[in-house]
């Protein structure tokens, strides 16, 4: 694997699978059909030459993923080069063994190219799914990741926890490709979270889904700091940032076509959530897509000025977008991939690479 420091910060795409009607031609695609095309952008950012690319869990009619390792799987036999991760596996909901296996059989099947973004997950109906209790929201994942962890270093293993049943001298088979399978925690804002990826030795992978950049600086550090005094290394404390993105060849242009399918977005993504459902007014937009927001929209230039300046906030070591919800037609999404390999990921690289 080619070291940071030579090759500059990984740059890459992650979609949640959000099924949501096309809010120009009030279309709605199926959930069929939503795969297949989340399985060509894929291959398309594999042939553009980005880094990673990430798959979200949801367990619900109205996101089309809930098994991320499976539509990686499909993706890992279309693909030759591109680092595959489920973002976010809810791990407080998922048994770490069965976890385990399936993403080693996916590192297997890609080559090495299987990682984990672990996170207790933003929304709950995998709790009532799975037979869960949500009191023991925090409980669950911390066993869970502890659990995790020790089946990603040994072959057998013997271990007592709360949640489930106990392993004594268990096989944990396959193993991966890779040594260990590499892991990260997605943390949305949750100082605690920070502090326990640092402790934990993992990455860390933070949400910046609009707002002053300024304000997450707090939580990387307490990654950091947490992280060393837990005995880590810094060059194993990775970061990753994410957030939702759009590209055009203008700012002006990106905001123009942008607006409808990231209003329509927030809109039911707060009905789901039981908060209302009004749409976005187009001042709220334009504030939240300025130049100094965490926003990634606008043109090449103004992506990679973006990038760059949290580069120098955060010193992070990957980048992702999703650029693919509210409805966004598969040829925006296209374009938006070309755009993103073409004029904004080399310059990134380059500027990244000291």
């Amino acid at each position: 694997m080619p070291k940071i420091e030579n090759s500059g910060i990984e740059i890459g795409l992650y979609t949640l699978g959000d099924i949501g009607a096309d809010p120009v031609t009030g279309k709605t695609i199926s959930a069929g059909q939503r795969m297949k095309e989340i399985i060509e952008v894929a291959k398309l950012a594999d042939e553009a030459g980005l880094d990673v690319f990430g798959v979200g869990e949801h367990h619900r009619l109205d996101y089309a993923t809930s098994s991320p390792s499976v539509v990686l799987a499909a993706i890992a036999q279309i693909t030759k080069r591109i680092k595959l991760t489920s973002a976010t596996t809810v791990l407080s909901t998922i048994d770490p063994v069965r976890l385990f296996e399936d993403f080693a059989t996916l590192d297997l099947l890609s080559d090495g190219r299987a990682e984990i973004i672990a996170g207790r997950g933003a929304f709950i109906e995998s709790f009532p799914l799975f037979g869960y209790d949500t009191n023991d929201y925090d409980a669950l994942f911390s066993e869970n990741i502890d659990l995790f962890l020790k089946l990603n270093k040994n072959e057998r293993i013997t271990w007592d926890g709360h949640f489930r049943s106990p392993l004594r001298n268990a096989e944990i088979a396959p193993r991966p490709f890779q040594k260990e399978l590499p892991i990260w925690v997605g943390v949305g804002g949750t100082p605690n979270s920070a502090i326990r990826a640092g402790r934990l030795g993992v990455g860390m992978t933070l949400a910046l889904l609009g707002g002053d950049p300024m304000r997450f600086k707090p939580l990387v550090d307490l990654y950091r700091k947490a992280g060393i005094e837990a005995g880590h290394v810094l060059e194993d404390l990775k970061l990753g940032i994410t957030g939702h993105g759009y590209f055009s060849k203008t700012t002006q242009q990106a905001k123009d076509e942008y607006y409808p399918y990231y209003s329509n977005y927030w809109s039911y993504v707060n009905r789901q959530r039981g908060m209302g459902g009004g749409r976005m007014s187009r001042a709220d937009f334009d504030q939240m897509t300025a130049p100094d927001t965490a926003l990634f929209v606008g043109s090449p230039q103004q992506i990679v000025e973006k990038i760059l300046r949290q580069y120098e906030l955060f010193g992070h070591q990957r980048f992702m977008a999703q650029i693919d919800i509210g409805g966004i037609p598969f040829k925006k999404v296209a374009e938006g991939i070309e755009l993103l390999a073409t004029e904004v990921a080399p310059i990134v690289r380059k500027e990244t690479r000291k």
